[in-house]
């Protein structure tokens, strides 16, 4: 049996950190996509206060899921 997967990209942010942002985006996309297989980080940007503190981070995923 073929195994076909799909890849779909999404944006996540978190105050907290990088790691909080993947990882929400993560548990977002699982609540209505199963069989995730990984991601791919393929971008990072940051928001920042006008001091120059990181206020906000962003995460561009490329998610891969097996499709049935």
């Amino acid at each position: 049996m073929n195994t076909i997967a799909k890849t779909i990209e999404i944006n996540a942010a978190s105050g907290k950190s990088l790691e909080d942002a993947v990882q929400s985006g993560l548990r977002k996309v699982a609540t209505t996509i199963d069989k995730i297989q990984g991601a791919w980080v393929s971008d990072i940007k940051v928001r920042t206060s006008a001091n120059g503190d990181i206020t906000e981070w962003r995460a561009c995923l490329r998610v891969t899921f097996i499709v049935d």
